[in-house]
């Protein structure tokens, strides 16, 4: 099943004809895990009415979960794990009926590694909106129907608050680390501002302290892209057959993404103006190998996720912004009193370096002074996902602190 590897989390390379015959047969309508599906590494804990920054309330929420490890008997031992827009709480583990898709993060956490579950108790929930087992548009509403376009607007702050009534329900008052990448380290910085008791230390990896108008509208066309396929039916596609649900607009949606979270370096250097199969491209019936790349995996995410989560989740993105009513965001930031790692990417296209420069800037308790840890990589923003070594040795010398 190595077909079903997350892209982000490996370098790219030329899709076999075997890995393409994988995908044969209509897409679902939808990705997303729902009621009745195989349950596999997942744990569900239910949170209530959760009052959203819009003034809305989500009712009766409930968080999907995963956990590797023990807790300690004075509950001082647990690290929580956040993950990026098209992750899910399935850090480790194999791909299989229940996961669509092998664990995201198999070279940092783990026995012996930098997040070592034979020390730290980890927690890794699905982020609310998702669509593999948390509350979202796919989940069934009061009314036992899906949310659908109904589900309500979204802010990163409105997921922390989520979460942290997800860490009360188990009984976790205080996390020795909370760590996350791209939009989990969004939840970071929140989770270190908006509940400083809680956490004694946190990773930002790759994440801007606001999200700019350059990142905004690379995040609207993908919208759009989705928005704008026929079969996306306002939102309500949920009954449609397979093969006629909006996967068109998903996966292209999914397409624009890669090319953020990847560098025209890595992409020029592994596939060239390389053909795939022996067809000509140039006015024949042939498709170049980068072509070929991100149709297929384009493809793969529209089995694994959800268009309206995929709306709700970048919308969310969008909102971020650590100084909204704080003053601003350098006061926000110098309101953090954890133990801090920012590390910033120099090759990332989609968080440029300069979002992790302003945030170490204002940081009180780096442990790296006033500038981030600097990953030097060809792969762009998915580096965090992929150069194991590296981040592994950050985050080891952060929980060494």
């Amino acid at each position: 099943m190595d077909w079903q590897t997350t892209a982000d989390a490996v370098p790219a390379s030329v899709v076999s004809e075997t890995r393409a015959l994988a995908l044969l047969g209509r897409a679902p309508a939808t990705g997303a895990w729902r009621e009745g599906d195989a349950v596999g590494d997942r744990r569900f804990v239910r949170i209530g009415d959760v009052p959203l920054e819009s003034g809305r309330v989500l009712p009766e929420a409930r968080i999907a979960y995963e956990q590797w490890g023990t807790l300690s008997p004075a509950r001082d031992n647990a690290i929580l794990v956040l993950h990026a827009l098209t992750g899910d709480s399935h850090v480790v583990g194999p791909a299989g009926p229940a996961h669509p898709s092998a664990g995201w993060w198999p070279g940092v956490v783990g026995p012996g590694l930098a997040i070592d579950t034979d020390r730290w108790f980890v927690l890794a929930p699905n982020v609310l909106g998702g669509c593999q087992g948390s509350t979202g548009p796919a989940s069934l509403a009061p009314d036992r129907s899906e949310w659908g376009a109904r589900f309500p607007f979204l802010t990163i702050r409105d997921q922390v608050r989520a979460q942290l009534a997800f860490a009360r329900e188990l009984g976790i008052e205080r996390f020795a680390a909370v760590v996350g990448g791209s939009m989990g380290a969004m939840h970071v910085l929140e989770w270190a501002i908006e509940a400083p008791d809680a956490v004694e230390r946190i990773a930002v990896l790759a994440a801007p302290a606001a999200t700019t108008a350059d990142q905004i509208a690379l995040n609207s066309v993908q919208i759009e892209a989705i928005r704008a396929d026929p079969a996306f039916l306002g939102g309500e596609y949920y009954d449609s057959p397979e093969g006629e649900g909006p996967t068109r607009g998903l996966a292209l949606a999914r397409r624009m993404a890669m090319l953020n979270y990847r560098t025209a370096a890595e992409l020029n250097l592994r596939f060239e103006r390389s053909w795939q199969s022996d067809l000509d491209p140039l006015g024949g019936d042939g498709r170049f190998a980068v072509e070929s790349y991100l149709d297929f995996h384009g493809n793969k995410f529209t089995r694994r996720f959800d268009a309206n989560s995929y709306l709700v989740l970048t919308e969310a993105m969008n909102s971020h912004d650590v100084g909204r009513g704080r003053g601003s965001a350098a006061a926000a930031l110098a309101r953090i009193e954890a133990k801090s790692l920012v590390l910033g990417i120099d090759s990332d296209r989609y968080f440029p370096l300069a979002g992790q420069v302003e945030i170490a800037a204002s940081l009180r308790h780096s442990m790296h002074g006033d500038e981030p840890v600097l990953l030097h990589s060809e792969y762009g923003h998915d580096a965090f996902l992929i150069e194991d070594d590296a981040v592994g040795d950050a985050l080891a010398r952060l929980l060494a602190a």
